[in-house]
C-alpha cells in the first residue's frame, strides 16, 4: 500500500532523524513509499527500507547500499544514528527503537487501516498448497490478495500486510511457527477474520516439551484470536484439530473425509503421475473433482480450498472447478521424468507425517521398481532417532522397494526400512544420492525425493540431470 513518509511516521510512532546543518535541504515528508523490503538487494526505486537486525545480517551495515539503489528512506534504530554522519543521508532516515517492531506496527495499522476479511491458515504440513487453494477459490468471486511463497514468519508476514491494495476484498495469509506464542503474535499484527488449521504432526518437536499436545496448542493460538462473528475451518480427519471448534463461539466448519465432515470427501482414487480424484458432498450436493496434485493429503488441502469458498457463497460446483486448475508449488510434489524413469521432486520440507503421506503417494504410480530417497528430518526433539527408524520402517511395510537415506539421522530411516524387509543405504550428501541416482536409476522407476530445508536434498536433483 502507497503512503506517505509522514503517514509511516506516524502509524509507526518514528521521528525524523535531526540534521546536522541548519542549511542543510529539507527533508520530503510528503514523499511516498510505494514498496517495503528488509533487504537491500531487493530495493526497487522507491521501497522504505527497513534495517533489521536478523540472525546473520545487521540492516544498518546496508543502509547506504540501499539509499543508493533508490529506497526513498530508511527505519533505523535511533541508536544507531551516529554511524550515519552527512545530512544527504540523515534526510533519508526514519528513527524508531526497534526497527522490526516498527515494520510490525506499521503491518499492523495498514492492515487495521485496509479493514477487510483476512484469512490465517496454520498446520503442520500443507500450509502453502491450502493457501494456493484458498486463492484459486476466492479468486472466482473476490479480488485476493495472498501470501508470496511462504513468507509466513515474523519477518515475512507483515511484509505481506503491507502489500495489501484498497482494491483487494480478501486476504489470505500464511501463519508459521516453530515455538509457543508466535501465531498468537503474528495474529496481533494480522487480526485475522477466518481461520482455516490443516493438521498438527510433529515439525518443531524440539521447541515443545510436551510434543504433539505442546504444538497443538501453539496452532490453536489462531483459532483463539478469531473474533466471536468469524469463522474457523478445520480438519475433521485430524484428532487435534477437530477439537479445536469444541470452545470457539463463532461459526464452525469441518472438512475431511468423516463422518463430521461438510463438505466431506468422498470415493479418493489415484491416477498416478496425473493428479487425484475425488468427489465432494456438501450440503447434499455432489462435485467431482480431478485434481492435478499427488496424494489423499493433497485433496484434503484442497477441500479446506472448496471449505473457505462455500462459507464464501460460492456454489460447490464452482469452487470445485477452481481447485481443478491447482498445479505443484515449486519443490512441492512436481512430477518429473528424468531418464525414463518418474521422480516426485517434494524436497522442500519433511516430517514424519508429510513423510508418510508422500510415500502412500509412490506406491500409487505404476513403476518397475520404487525408490524413497528420504533426507534426515529436522527439528524433531528428543524422538529423533524413534521417528526416523518408524518412518523407515513404514517405508519397508508399504512395500517400497529400495530406501536410500541422506544425511544425519537418515541412518535410522535406513536401519527401519532394512528391519521391515527393504533394500536400503545411508549416504552422508545430497551430492551421494545424486550420484547414487545417476548411476542407478533404471528406466520404469519411480522415485521419491523428500527431506527437511536444511539437507538441500534438491542438489541430488540438479546432479542427477547434469550433463555427463
Amino acid at each position: 500500500m502507497q503512503l506517505s513518509l509522514e503517514q509511516v511516521r506516524e502509524w509507526m510512532t518514528a521521528g525524523f532523524a535531526p540534521r546536522t546543518s541548519p542549511a542543510s535541504p529539507p527533508r520530503r515528508a510528503s514523499a511516498t513509499a510505494s514498496g517495503y523490503s528488509i533487504d537491500s538487494r531487493t530495493i526497487q526505486p522507491g521501497d522504505l527500507f527497513f534495517a533489521i537486525h536478523g540472525e546473520r545480517f545487521d540492516g544498518h551495515d546496508f543502509v547506504p547500499a540501499a539509499i543508493e539503489a533508490g529506497a526513498i528512506a530508511a527505519v533505523i534504530s535511533g541508536s544507531q544514528l551516529s554511524r550515519y554522519g552527512n545530512d544527504a543521508m540523515r534526510k533519508r532516515l526514519l528513527l524508531v527503537d526497534d526497527p522490526l517492531a516498527a515494520l510490525q506496527r506499521l503491518a499492523s495499522s495498514v492492515r487495521r487501516h485496509w479493514g477487510k476479511r483476512v484469512i490465517g491458515i496454520t498446520g503442520s504440513a500443507g500450509k502453502t498448497t491450502t493457501k494456493e487453494a484458498v486463492a484459486q477459490v476466492l479468486e472466482r468471486r473476490f479480488r485476493v490478495h495472498k501470501s508470496l511463497g511462504n513468507l509466513n514468519n515474523h519477518y515475512g508476514l507483515p511484509l505481506q500486510l503491507l502489500r495489501l491494495q484498497p482494491e483487494h476484498e480478501v486476504a489470505i495469509l500464511e501463519m508459521g511457527m516453530s515455538r509457543v506464542g508466535e501465531i498468537a503474535a503474528l495474529c496481533k499484527i494480522a487480526a485475522p477474520d477466518w481461520g482455516v488449521v490443516t493438521n498438527v504432526g510433529t515439525a518443531h518437536a524440539e521447541n515443545f516439551s510436551d510434543g504433539q499436545a505442546g504444538i497443538a496448542r501453539a496452532k490453536y493460538e489462531l483459532i483463539a484470536s478469531l473474533p466471536r462473528l468469524g469463522a474457523a475451518i478445520l480438519n475433521c480427519d485430524d484428532s487435534y484439530v477437530r477439537q479445536f471448534g469444541r470452545d470457539f463461539p463463532g461459526k464452525t466448519i469441518y472438512f475431511g473425509s468423516g463422518t463430521c465432515a461438510d463438505p466431506r470427501m468422498e470415493s479418493i482414487t489415484p491416477m498416478g503421475a496425473e493428479g487425484t480424484t475425488f468427489t465432494v458432498l456438501a450440503d447434499e450436493q455432489r462435485a467431482k473433482v480431478k485434481l492435478h496434485l499427488l496424494g489423499e493429503h493433497n485433496a484434503r488441502n484442497a477441500l479446506a480450498g472448496i471449505a473457505v469458498g462455500l462459507a464464501s457463497g460460492i456454489p460447490l460446483e464452482e469452487c470445485a472447478a477452481a481447485v481443478e486448475a491447482l498445479t505443484p508449488p515449486d519443490k512441492r510434489g512436481q512430477m518429473l521424468r528424468v531418464r525414463g524413469a518418474t521422480l516426485i521432486n517434494d524436497c522442500y520440507n519433511s516430517n514424519p507425517q508429510a513423510l508418510r503421506a508422500m510415500v502412500d503417494t509412490l506406491l500409487t504410480l505404476p513403476a518397475k521398481r520404487t525408490i524413497v530417497v528420504a533426507g534426515e528430518m529436522l527439528e524433531l526433539g528428543p524422538e529423533t532417532s524413534k521417528l526416523h527408524y518408524e518412518s523407515g520402517e513404514y517405508m519397508g511395510q508399504r512395500g517400497a522397494n529400495f530406501v536410500l537415506g541422506v544425511r544425519g539421522e537418515a541412518a535410522s530411516i535406513v536401519a527401519g526400512a532394512k528391519a521391515a524387509g527393504a533394500t536400503a543405504m545411508f549416504v552422508a550428501t545430497p551430492e551421494d544420492a545424486g550420484a547414487w541416482l545417476k548411476e542407478n536409476l533404471k528406466p520404469g522407476d519411480a522415485a521419491l525425493l523428500k527431506a527437511s530445508r536444511g539437507v538441500r536434498l534438491e542438489i541430488a536433483l540438479e546432479v542427477l540431470q547434469r550433463e555427463e
